[in-house]
């Protein structure tokens, strides 16, 4: 599959990743999980430079959750680690991609978090693409965090009951500063959502596959959005009304 099977006027303006498959990947070819998870950042600074490529704006990525931090301690160690190794500014500055975070940062080691910064300041500048991870993140933490932000904004007369709405709610996100996900891919053959973005792709468009992150090249990422454009995106509407909508869009321009 090549560009000319995607129409690069209508790439998905966000795209959010759940990275699954490193672990399983890695124990196919008989190596420890953590040679799975170094895989796997290589295959994302493909996928990054690829989305920057294609004209994406945002992608975010599912690092590593919060549920996570249950795993096997050297396990969790080690992708520590990795996260101070793989936040490689070349690969920002050269593709002029902004760094976010989003999470529960209070819970990362000190030097994972000042790394995190350092990237987050010398990128701001950058506007060509917003690359986000979701470290130390769950969508049910971060929902909840939100409402425990405007109960208090309630309770001290700053925000009335009455005046709450989903945009309130969207505004005490982690993720305010961004538009809501259009595609959600998720790799390694699992057919769940796994505490991510629950909020947000209340209307993304979703897509499954079975290839494992570390195998996931610039031509599933392709047939991923190939497969995004053949989908008719509705937000609650008929057919006939998206389908007038387009009609009349096109007629205009």
């Amino acid at each position: 599959m090549t560009d000319k099977s995607i129409d690069l006027e209508r790439v998905p303006r966000h795209i959010a990743i759940i990275m699954d498959g490193n672990g399983r990947w890695a124990t196919q070819k008989n190596k420890p999980r953590t040679y799975g998870h170094q895989a796997g950042v290589d295959a994302l600074r493909k996928i990054t430079t690829e989305c920057s490529n294609l004209g994406v704006k945002y992608l975010t990525v599912y690092t590593f959750s919060t549920e996570n931090w249950n795993r096997p301690s050297d396990e969790v160690t080690a992708l520590m680690g990795l996260v101070l190794t793989s936040l490689e500014e070349e690969l920002f500055m050269k593709n002029n991609i902004r760094f976010r975070v989003i999470g529960d940062l209070e819970r990362l080691p000190q030097d994972v978090r000042k790394k995190l910064d350092e990237t987050i300041q010398n990128t701001r500048h950058n506007d060509s693409m917003t690359m986000v991870i979701a470290l130390s993140y769950s969508s049910k933490w971060e929902i909840t965090s939100a409402v425990r932000e405007i109960a208090s904004k309630v309770s001290s007369k700053v925000l009335n009951p009455s005046d709450i709405n989903e945009e309130t709610v969207s505004q005490h996100l982690l993720t305010n500063f961004m538009p809501d996900p259009d595609l959600l891919i998720r790799t390694g053959g699992e057919l769940r959502i796994s505490n991510y973005l629950l909020w947000q792709i209340a209307y993304a468009e979703l897509y499954f596959c079975d290839t494992y992150w570390p195998d996931f090249n610039e031509e599933c990422l392709r047939q991923a959005i190939a497969n995004y454009q053949n989908r008719q995106r509705r937000f609650g509407k008929t057919n006939a009304q998206v389908s007038h909508k387009i009609i009349t869009q096109d007629a205009s321009r």
